[in-house]
Parts: C-alpha cells; structure tokens; sequence
C-alpha cells in the first residue's frame, strides 16, 4: 500500500509540472528588477498569443508603466518614456470569461470601454479587483482577460506599485514621477 501511495504522488508530481510546463512564461526585464510571469495558453490563447507577438517584434523594449494605482493596479506595455503612444496590432477577442479571476499577481489585458478593444497594453493586479472579472457577455459584465500570473518577482511589482506619481503629459494622475522602464520581455520557454 505505500509504494502505491508513493507511486500515486510520483505520477500526480509528474503530470503536475508536464502542465505547468506547457504554458509559456516570460521575464520581465525593468529598470526597477525582474518580473517573471507564467501565460496561461490553455484559458486564454488569443491574449497569450498577442502578448508573445509583441514581446518577439521587441515591441515592449523601452515602454513604461504608466499608470500605477496603489492597491489596486500597475499598467504597462504601450508607451514611450516622452508619452508617446505606440502603434498597434489590431485588437483581439476579449477572452475575460475563461474562468480565470483579477487576483493578486495575475496579468491582464488593458483596454477601453469597449469590450473587445485590447490591443498591447496590460496590467498587473496587486490586489483582488473582482470588479474586473466577466460577469456576462454585455458592454458592462465583460472584464477583463487575465492570461497569466506573477512566479517570481512579486515584491518587484509591489515596489513599483509604490512608486510617487502624479500627472504627466496628457494624463491628469497616477503617472510614475521617475520612469520605470520596461526594458525588454524575454520569452524563457514558449
């Protein structure tokens, strides 16, 4: 009976880490440390798959956090350090009813009012914003796609989370005073 058991655990570790080792993860490289992120591919592909694109064009190298509101979210991924706003792919399918919830930790996709407007921007949620997630598929109940959770760099995210902001170029509040700069998105296994 306990080889089974041991044997039960050794398959069960196994089959574990060979799902969590299907998902891509990435790394975060900023002026303010490293940020590691595992993508969930299985719940939310589409976003998974913009957020890879734009990583391997270099896309996110030399963008900002621009808005960090603490106890709530830091957003990144789609401005110059002068404020200058990047030039998009097209927006993808919102894919926020995937199950999976605005949590601490957990990445998503940035948008506008309209439901299925994400194109490269993002956030990191530093605290559990369950008025984000999808309640239904109307203008108000669709949220916003999580696809991917923080592994390693979690206390990098909360410092920059408490960094002094105000407003800048055209927005009134919640810019960082110093830049904290997105110096590249490395894909460590895809």
């Amino acid at each position: 009976m306990f080889k089974n058991i041991i044997l039960s655990l050794s398959l069960l570790t196994l089959s574990l880490s060979v799902s969590a080792g299907n998902n891509p993860s990435v790394r975060m490289v900023t002026n303010k440390g490293n940020i590691e992120i595992t993508l969930n591919k299985d719940k939310a592909p589409k976003s998974v798959n913009n957020f890879l694109a734009y990583a391997k064009s270099d896309y996110y190298n030399g963008t900002i956090f621009h808005r960090i509101i603490k106890g709530f979210m830091i957003q990144g991924g789609g401005f110059t350090k002068d404020l200058e706003r990047k030039k998009t792919n097209m927006p993808i399918q919102n894919e926020a009813d995937n199950g999976l919830k605005n949590s601490r930790g957990t990445i998503a996709m940035a948008r506008t009012n309209m439901p299925h407007s994400a194109t490269a921007q993002f956030f990191i949620n530093t605290a559990n914003n369950k008025s984000l997630d999808h309640t239904g598929k109307s203008m108000r109940g669709w949220g916003y796609t999580v696809f991917g959770e923080v592994t390693k760099g979690m206390d990098i995210v909360d410092n920059i989370e408490n960094t002094k902001t105000g407003a800048r170029g055209m927005f009134p509040g919640d810019v960082p005073v110093s830049d904290i700069v997105i110096e590249k998105v490395e894909i460590i296994n895809e």
